[in-house]
């Protein structure tokens, strides 16, 4: 029970001294552009496909 405690509070401290990093990046980070969709898109189509090849050989 006290180790949960534990990681609820370290938690918690992570969230509290992480939060004003993470607005600040979020207020002037760079703002995505017309093809940075399309960058992301298709890796993440590969994975997506190649989880799907993994799991239709394992069938």
């Amino acid at each position: 029970m006290w180790m949960e405690i534990a990681a609820a509070a370290a938690l918690g401290m992570m969230l509290f001294f992480m939060y004003p990093r993470a607005k600040h990046w979020m207020e002037h980070g760079p703002k995505a552009e017309e093809g940075d969709w399309q960058a992301v898109v298709l890796p993440l189509a590969a994975v997506i496909g190649f989880v799907i090849l993994l799991i239709a050989m394992v069938r």
